[in-house]
Order: C-alpha cells, then structure tokens, then sequence
C-alpha cells in the first residue's frame, strides 16, 4: 500500500506594506513615544525579586535601590580584576576576591530580603554599620547583656559612647 501524495496546497502570500514617508515616520515615532511613556507611566515597571521595603525607600536613602545596584556594577568589575591579580599569583589577591564575593552576595541578599548583613556599607565597604539592639538579652544574674558600639533603646545611646556624643 503506498502513500497518497498530498494534494499541493498553496501558501497565502502577504501583501507588502507600502513604504512609509519620511514624515509618517517621525509621525508614527512621536505617536510610539508618546504610548510608552504613557504605558509606563501608567504601570511603572518594579523588579519582582526585590524587597518591597527596599523598593519604597527613597534615593537618598544610604541603602536605596539604585545605590546598591551601582555598588554591585561597581564591585563586580572590580572583582574581574582581582581575579587577574589571583590567578597571576599577586599576594593577598585571593583574599581580596574572597572578600568582594561575599560583599557582593551580601548586597544581592539585602535586595532579595531587605536584611543588610554586613558590617561595612557603601561602594569601597568604606562606612561601618551602627547596629541596634531590638530585644535585650539576660545573663544568667539578670542583668542585660550589652556590647561596644550597639545601639540600646532603653539607654538612648550607643554602650561604650557618651550620650552627646551618639548621633541618634
């Protein structure tokens, strides 16, 4: 038994648009423009793997959005070009490309969950963190375990700083 040949079956052809003017097309440029700016003003467009609380933060703000995502750009081409001093073998160069990984994946994570985990801030890991006490923890006498540096709301002050001194 063989095969019947399928009968031939013709493609419709698409009729060609006709060429646009050279004013048509500024025309239909100002019109497309002008749809996407409404479009996106309208529904402005929000990365969906980030934290809303890290979203509604203003730029100014030292951990905003738009602050982070350059520090990262930023830390990223520096960490190609520790990569090149590690593999030419320069001292201290795996240390520094340790370093700038974790600082990255710090970053990356406060923007996922909106919880900073570092110690240091900012493009060069130049400014340090103020921690803040939330909960008081006891020590075995009831008295409240406190640490150098951190901010205590039942104080009003960093432990180990004069109260005129602390910026609150």
């Amino acid at each position: 038994m063989a095969k019947e040949p399928k009968p031939f079956e013709r493609r419709k052809s698409r009729k060609r648009r006709k060429p646009m003017t050279p004013e048509q097309k500024a025309a239909a440029v100002e019109r497309l423009a002008k749809a996407r700016a409404a479009r996106a003003a309208a529904n402005p467009s929000q990365p969906k793997n980030v934290c809303e609380k890290v979203l509604q933060l203003d730029d100014e703000h030292h951990l905003s959005f738009n602050k982070v995502k350059s520090w990262i750009k930023t830390n990223q081409e520096k960490l190609k070009d520790a990569r090149a001093e590690d593999r030419r073998g320069v001292k201290g160069a795996h240390a520094e490309v340790k370093s700038l990984e974790a600082y990255i994946r710090n970053m990356n994570k406060y923007l996922r969950d909106g919880d900073w985990c570092d110690n240091f801030y900012g493009e060069d890991m130049d400014m340090k963190i103020k921690w803040r006490c939330l909960a008081l923890a006891y020590d075995e006498h009831g008295e409240p375990k406190r640490q150098h540096g951190v901010f205590y709301p039942d104080l009003g002050y960093r432990w180990g700083y004069e109260p005129e001194e602390d910026e609150v």
